[in-house]
């Protein structure tokens, strides 16, 4: 058994601009809280000013190179005289923090005017501030960019649904459905993580490059240290080379990884719904051993992507302390003096995380980009049926149903299902097609229904084609109720009343004893509320079957499908479920596929198919008697009872 991802037929590689911009249409919507964090992030990294600002000075003043600083007290009022000569110059603001200071009693300075306490002011004031208020806006900007990618995913999930939902059954009927359910929740949620990251990282780092780059460079030029500058402005760029060179190979394993991360979720969904069959056969341990196949794969790619992700930092650091190595030696051969050093190390430091983090993050978008390629692969799939631009709505069925030449044929089938169907169903008229496997009875119910459209001719309802019809008209005309009959794991009064609103319980009695279901229902504790379990296993096929039955009376379209639901029942059950599937016919104009030719008898016309056409038609009578196909099948089905 093949236990690798087998790669879907609209799958695709994006690139990280194609990527970016499909993302951004996502968190554009959001843009008001996104400018919000963005600008926040901006002030977070301008207040590092200020601090490189003090620096300079006070280090000159530690390393033994006083700020002469001439100032006197005025006679009474506490002012200062602003005649200033300073060695090493002071940002404006300082000189004004000098004056709030001499009025609340403090003094920066001894009567010989040098700095003694510019270190002290520092250290107990202007860091501790700059920190308290980094601290208060990283909470905010990373709130408002954090709710605003969250909000951006919640839309992406939602979108993905709603379109995985317009396709056509064609799509439905090509797809691996465990491996859709992991792209609509396992993929969104790996990428809600790095959006959150990417938009958090991607708004402070760069400002904080920016600023702290900045003052590096103003700092060099005013102190005539360009050739430093250079030296720092040629090894920086190489703290990106290892990020580069490992995210390009991390990528191709982080794909696989995600790959077969997909099909370990849809193994799961697999073995899950369809435990009755694995039990039958007593298969748990050959079920086990092939998921445990599949996940030593999934081992190997995730060891692989870990190792090549775990290299980044170190490779980052190692190529950081070489240069920290070559700097120093630089600023001893050319005798540069630590006063000067010094004052460029603290913004080299608050640059060396931003590149660090950019890193980390580089990383994370390989490991994502494979699960964002398959979410966009998804979304740019297009299997939808067409819709008219001016649809027809309709509330009524007032004569009859066509089908006009009607040829349809499966995509990459051998044949057609369906050839040259040509018939009329007045309204009122009940009637049933026959055949064998594969002869093209649900296929003929499925263009009615308009999960398909033909490739030839046209189905269509009081003459109007049903391509043209408003799609919530059509779901009104036609009720269907399938073999397969789809029960939902809620109480047995939603699953009655589902998809209409405003319902009183009454009425979903008054259905469900039509149907032949209430007694059944109230029999059991709970009665109406009681839960119908996963695809209703909780309830018997009998109680599925009027359940559903239930449904469609409560629903009350004009045209009824019946897939006949009574082959798999006892002789008791199907004698009640005919008798709710009379009830929900009368007056009705129904189109039945048979599998038990003995609920036909009363047809108005029975279709007989064979390889897709419709080989024989007529009354029961009319068919019998002429000895055909028709009457083989009745033949064979009186041997078989």
């Amino acid at each position: 058994m093949n236990n690798e991802y087998r790669k879907e037929f609209f799958d695709r590689d994006y690139t990280v601009r194609e990527s970016a911009g499909r993302l951004w249409h996502y968190m554009s919507r959001y843009k008001w809280r996104l400018f919000l964090g963005i600008f926040l992030g901006l002030v977070n990294a301008g207040i590092l000013v200020p601090f490189y600002q003090v620096l300079q000075p006070t280090v000159a003043t530690a390393g033994g190179e006083p700020v002469r600083v001439e100032a006197k007290l005025s006679e009474g009022g506490g002012k200062m005289d602003k005649s200033l000569n300073r060695a090493a110059k002071l940002p404006g603001w300082y000189h004004q923090a000098e004056v709030l200071a001499g009025k609340a009693g403090l003094r920066f300075t001894d009567d010989e005017g040098n700095m003694q306490g510019g270190m002290l002011f520092l250290v107990t004031v202007v860091i501790p501030l700059i920190f308290i208020l980094r601290l208060f806006l990283t909470y905010l900007y990373i709130y408002c960019l954090s709710w605003a990618a969250n909000k951006a995913v919640a839309d992406l999930r939602c979108d993905l649904l709603r379109h995985v939902e317009a396709q056509s059954m064609e799509f439905f009927g090509r797809v691996d459905m465990g491996q859709i359910i992991v792209r609509l929740t396992g993929d969104p949620q790996k990428l809600q993580v790095v959006m959150t990251k990417v938009a958090v990282q991607l708004v402070l780092a760069p400002f904080e490059m920016a600023v702290s780059a900045g003052f590096i460079i103003y700092f060099a030029v005013q102190n005539h240290m360009v050739q430093t500058l250079l030296l720092l402005g040629i090894g920086a760029p190489a703290f990106f080379g290892p990020i580069i060179m490992i995210a390009r190979r991390l990528r191709k394993y982080s794909k696989r990884m995600l790959q077969q991360s997909s099909f370990i979720g849809a193994k799961l969904h697999e073995d899950l719904t369809c435990q009755k069959r694995i039990k039958a056969y007593h298969t748990e341990e050959f079920e086990n051993a092939n998921f445990r196949a599949a996940y030593a794969k999934q081992l190997q790619h995730i060891r692989k992507a870990l190792r090549l992700g775990l290299m980044t930092s170190p490779a980052v650091e190692s190529v950081g302390i070489i240069i920290i190595g070559v700097f120093i030696v630089w600023c001893f051969l050319f005798a540069v003096p630590l006063s000067s050093v010094l004052p460029m190390v603290a913004p080299l430091l608050i640059i060396y995380k931003p590149v660090k983090e950019i890193g980390k993050l580089q990383v994370q978008m390989q490991e994502t980009m494979a699960g964002i390629s398959r979410v966009l692969s998804l979304l740019d799939l297009h299997m939808e049926l067409p819709m008219s631009a001016n649809p027809v709505k309709k509330d009524a069925f007032e004569e009859a149903i066509r089908f006009e030449h009607v040829t349809f044929k499966y995509q990459d089938a051998a044949k057609p299902a369906v050839v040259d169907a040509d018939f009329e169903i007045k309204r009122g008229q009940f009637y049933a097609v026959v055949g064998g496997t594969g002869s093209g009875k649900t296929t003929l119910a499925n263009l009615l229904a308009r999960f398909f459209d033909p490739q030839e001719g046209r189905v269509t309802i009081d003459g109007i084609d049903v391509k043209e019809l408003e799609t919530a008209s059509l779901r009104r005309l036609v009720g269907a109720v399938l073999q397969d009959t789809c029960i939902f794991n809620d109480t047995i009064m939603s699953n009655i009343a589902y998809g209409l609103e405003n319902i009183e319980e009454a009425e979903v009695i008054a259905a469900a004893k039509l149907a032949k279901a209430h007694d059944s229902i109230m029999s059991q504790p709970g009665g109406y509320s009681r839960m119908c379990g996963e695809k209703g296993s909780a309830v018997s096929g009998g109680e599925r079957q009027r359940i559903a039955i239930a449904r469609a009376i409560l629903k009350n379209p004009p045209i009824l499908i019946l897939d006949e639901a009574t082959s798999a029942l006892d002789t008791v059950t199907e004698a009640l479920v005919q008798e709710a599937i009379d009830n929900l016919m009368q007056n009705r104009t129904t189109f039945v596929i048979a599998h038990r030719l003995s609920t036909i008898r009363k047809a108005d016309c029975i279709l007989v198919m064979n390889e897709g056409r419709i080989v024989e038609r007529g009354t029961h009578e009319e068919l019998y008697a002429l000895g055909g196909q028709y009457t083989a099948l009745c033949n064979r089905s009186t041997e078989q009872s």
